[in-house]
């Protein structure tokens, strides 16, 4: 199936260079659906691959060991295992799995000594080469998203390193391990529901299984898998730096197939004590109209503040036991 979605070579981007083309790309994508493919990204297809299977050999694991590394044990790290149904979209229970990870942090770290919310070090399955795979896909895509975010700022007509010194100087970077097992077809089971993502950009790897939509103005698009591509879009806090220009697009996902259904979606977003000011001033709130009924506009905070109050409600229980004063 193919995509009604824009692909865009950002290699120029990934090189340190400058593009107009790519920048007037990138604009276009923003402005119209706040999703767009990228390739000429310069990540090495084979570790990609790697890191695909360990992820399935830690999914068919028994329940009982994966369980060894439930979130409960990474503390306000808010690292490791969560099953089926965990995770929470809406007050709706997920149907998928997954692991979280973060940037790796050492006990010393200021911010981990400081009991900072998803700063510390991560669980790792105890699979040969898994964590040497997660932490240098970690390296690979934070590369990846100062190299896009300069190609944002470009599109915008800023200097080509305003996010880098304004927010993304040492970003929040966050990677997820989905696995949506199958049987999830039917209208009300999504493996997510709709929703927007939180922060700056997200840059996803997907299997060839299909299910991801975006949510545009004909309607709601697939977003299937592009041989050698990762699927990026916009978050809440681009929405509001923006002010409504580049808006965070809705989408959801189901497991259409009757296999097991692997996403890697990476976060790439703003140091979790930057304050968020917009570029410009909203052109519309449009709360009336977003899946949550908030105005990303009318908060006034650091993002690390916006964070928690959404992550807050994804894993209620967990805030409650290990967040309480977040």
């Amino acid at each position: 199936m193919a995509s009604e979605l824009p692909l865009i070579d950002v290699a120029p981007l990934v090189g340190g260079g400058r593009s107009a083309g790519v920048a007037a790309a990138i604009r276009r994508a923003c402005e119209d659906t706040g999703f767009f493919y990228v390739v000429g990204h310069g990540v090495p297809e084979e570790p990609q691959r790697q890191l695909e299977e360990l992820a399935r050999r830690f999914f068919a694991l028994p329940h009982e060991r994966k369980m060894a590394l439930r979130m409960e044990r990474g503390g306000r790290a808010w690292r490791g295992y969560f099953p089926v149904g965990a995770e929470l979209t809406s007050g709706r229970a997920d149907l998928k799995e997954g692991l979280y990870f973060g940037a790796e942090m050492a006990a010393d770290h200021p911010r981990v000594r400081a009991g900072v919310p998803l700063h510390g070090p991560n669980l790792f399955p105890d699979l040969p080469g898994f964590r040497e795979a997660v932490l240098r896909h970690l390296g690979a895509m934070t590369a990846l998203g100062h190299a896009l975010m300069r190609g944002v700022a470009l599109s915008l007509e800023l200097e080509q390193d305003y996010f880098e010194r304004r927010y993304t100087g040492d970003p929040l970077v966050l990677f997820r391990i989905f696995n949506y097992p199958p049987g999830a077809a039917a209208p009300a089971a999504w493996g997510v529901g709709e929703h927007t993502d939180y922060g700056l950009l997200t840059i996803l790897r997907q299997d060839g299984s299909g299910g991801l939509e975006v949510e545009s103005r004909q309607g709601w698009l697939p977003a299937p898998p592009v041989p050698g591509s990762y699927v990026c879009n916009i978050g809440d806090m681009l929405d509001r730096m923006t002010g409504g220009r580049y808006r965070s697009t809705p989408h959801r996902v189901r497991n259409p197939g009757a296999t097991d259904r692997l996403s890697l979606p990476f976060f790439f977003d703003p140091d979790f004590d930057a304050r968020i000011q917009p570029i410009a001033s909203p052109l519309l709130d449009d709360r009336d109209r977003r899946w949550d009924r908030a105005s990303v506009h009318a908060f006034d905070g650091t993002y690390g503040e916006y964070l928690m109050a959404k992550v807050g409600r994804v894993f209620p229980q967990l805030r409650q036991e290990v967040a309480p004063t977040w």
